[in-house]
């Protein structure tokens, strides 16, 4: 599970990215990678559960969104 925190993006950013962010996320959720997400109610990030081989898979297949070059993620293994 990735916990991501968005840090240092502006509203103007966010906004000209997110078409591009919510493509990819969709993408991922067709494909089986994400395989849920939960926007924090602070609106500040999101949770997001995840299938990959590892830690540096998940990361690599984050490191394709818009957003993360301002994603501070924290991630926790699941069974």
């Amino acid at each position: 599970m990735a916990d991501i925190l968005l840090e240092g993006i502006d509203n103007e950013t966010r906004m000209k990215l997110l078409p591009r962010e919510q493509e990819l996320v969709k993408e991922m959720e067709e494909n089986g990678t994400i395989l849920s997400s939960y926007i924090k109610a602070d609106v500040s990030g999101i949770y997001i559960v995840m299938q990959g081989e590892d830690a540096t898979n998940i990361d690599a297949m984050l490191s394709t969104l818009p957003y993360y070059p301002f994603m501070k993620i924290s991630l926790t293994a699941l069974r």
